[in-house]
């Protein structure tokens, strides 16, 4: 007679977060920075040309950089924080907590805290949520044991910032003991995005001081 095989451990798939809002944004501020720009490559004169050049080879990448690069991934074993110009790797056994004040943060045992740009808190998302919440807790008194679970779920009702932030800590508690969820928070730079930004505004002082 063999044994009953135990449980599976569950999977949890790879998870991302990111600003619909802020990624709209860019992808709008972007379209009309190259209209702009490209507009003044072809129609200016003089310096012009070789000015616009420069503004966008300097601009294009802080737009890319504050709307279109910041993400969150979180899997079973890792967060992985994709900010303007870092990107922060944390196990999480090296994750203390997890909290959205008036930014959401990461927090390592270290001691050190890493913003999430890719989760923005509204203030304004949060008191609809707390409206929400305490008109469920009024049908709920009235309707006693009746109510039903969609009513009364109050995480359902989170807004969408405190939402993600109660799913990151619930991964960090899950994976905190993990074998292979071991190891040390690395950070490294975007140059792929400091450097070009860099570059443009260096030419374009250059180009404004020998006119």
């Amino acid at each position: 007679m063999t044994s009953p095989t135990p449980p599976a451990e569950p999977a949890y798939a790879d998870r991302t977060y990111r600003s619909s809002a802020g990624i709209a944004g860019g992808a709008l501020l972007l379209a009309l920075c190259l209209w702009l720009g490209i507009d003044a490559v072809f129609q200016g004169h003089g310096n012009a040309p070789w000015l616009a050049l420069a503004v966008l080879l300097c601009v294009v990448p802080l737009i890319v950089a504050f709307s279109l690069r910041p993400a969150v991934f979180a899997s079973a074993d890792r967060l992985l924080v994709r900010n303007p110009f870092r990107t922060i790797t944390l196990p999480w056994s090296a994750v203390a907590d997890v909290r959205a004040g008036y930014s959401s943060e990461v927090y390592a045992h270290s001691g050190r805290k890493y913003q999430m740009w890719a989760i923005p808190v509204s203030l304004r998302g949060r008191k609809r949520a707390a409206r929400q919440q305490a008109r469920a807790a009024a049908l709920g008194d009235r309707r006693g044991a009746s109510v039903s679970a969609d009513v009364t779920d109050d995480k359902a009702r989170l807004a969408a910032a405190d939402q993600s932030i109660r799913d990151l800590r619930d991964l960090a508690e899950q994976g905190a003991s993990r074998e292979s969820a071991q190891g040390t928070v690395s950070v490294r730079w975007a140059y792929e995005v400091i450097a070009p930004a860099v570059a443009g505004a260096l030419v374009f002082a250059v180009l404004l001081a020998i006119g």
